[in-house]
C-alpha cells in the first residue's frame, strides 16, 4: 500500500483553487490518504464546507481524526458528521481496514511524557484533565485491539512520544502530547504511528519498542522540501 499522510492543513475558502491543485496529485501517488487532524482553523461548519470542497476531488479513501482546532468552537460533532457524510472514515476509538491494513485512531490529548506526565492528584480540575488523557489512550488501545489486520497504523493528532515534538519550545511539551498514547503503541506494535499538532517538531522517531512515529504536520512537510503537501509511505 502507498500511504499519503498529512496533518494541520487548516484549509480556508480563500485558497480553494490552490488547495485543490496541491492535493490532486495524491490520487495518482497513493492508495489511501490519512489526515491526522486540524482540518480547520476555528472548528466552524463553514470552514469544514471549504475543506469538503477540496476533499471532493480526492478519489482514494480518506482516513482521519479530528484535531484540537476542529474542537475550538464546540461544533466537533457537526464537523464529524459532515466528514462522515462526505465519505471520510473518521476514527474516534474506531478501526477501519483497507486491503489488509488496519487503521485505528483518536484525537488524543496532552498531559506530558513519562517520567514527567501529569498524574491525577490534587484538585478536581487536574483529575478531570488526566481522565480525558486516559480516555483518549483507551480509545486508541481499543481501536488497535479491534482490528485483526496483521499490519496496523495508528493515527492521533497529539503526539505519543516527545521525540517528534523536539523543535518546539520545551516548556510547551506537556501540551503537545501524552506518553499514555505510547502505551497503546507498545501493546499493539503498529507498523506506523502518525500524528500532527507540533508544527515545529521532528518528522520521524521511534518508540522504545521500535514503532516508527511520524509527525506529518503540514509545516514540517513543507520544511522538509517535499514536492507535495503530504508525506508518502510504502507499507
Amino acid at each position: 500500500m502507498r500511504l499519503a499522510a498529512v496533518a494541520d492543513i487548516h484549509l480556508s475558502a480563500e485558497n480553494h483553487e490552490r488547495d485543490v491543485r496541491q492535493f490532486l496529485p495524491v490520487n495518482d501517488l497513493a492508495d489511501v490518504l490519512v489526515i491526522a487532524g486540524d482540518f480547520t482553523n476555528h472548528g466552524m461548519p463553514e470552514e469544514m464546507r471549504a475543506v469538503l470542497g477540496v476533499l471532493e476531488h480526492i478519489r482514494i479513501p480518506v482516513i482521519a481524526v479530528l484535531g484540537n482546532h476542529d474542537h475550538e468552537s464546540g461544533h466537533q460533532d457537526e464537523l464529524a458528521g459532515m466528514l462522515r457524510i462526505a465519505g471520510v472514515h473518521l476514527l474516534d476509538g474506531h478501526c477501519h481496514e483497507i486491503d489488509g491494513i488496519g487503521f485505528a485512531g483518536t484525537k488524543g490529548f496532552c498531559g506530558g511524557f513519562a517520567p514527567y506526565e501529569l498524574m491525577p492528584f490534587g484538585e478536581q480540575g487536574i483529575k478531570t484533565f488526566v481522565e480525558i488523557a486516559e480516555r483518549e489512550a483507551i480509545k486508541l488501545d481499543y481501536g488497535l485491539a479491534q482490528t485483526k489486520a496483521q499490519k496496523k497504523v495508528a493515527i492521533t493528532h497529539y503526539a505519543p512520544i516527545k521525540e517528534t515534538i523536539v523543535g518546539e519550545p520545551e516548556p510547551i511539551f506537556p501540551f503537545l502530547g501524552s506518553s499514555r498514547l505510547e502505551r497503546a503503541l507498545q501493546a499493539h506494535q503498529p507498523v506506523l504511528a502518525l500524528h500532527g499538532h507540533a508544527h515545529k517538531g521532528t518528522f520521524s522517531a521511534e518508540t522504545k519498542s521500535g514503532v516508527r512515529v511520524c509527525n506529518v504536520a503540514l509545516p514540517i512537510i513543507r520544511q522538509r522540501g517535499e514536492e507535495h503537501h503530504f508525506a508518502l509511505f510504502n507499507l
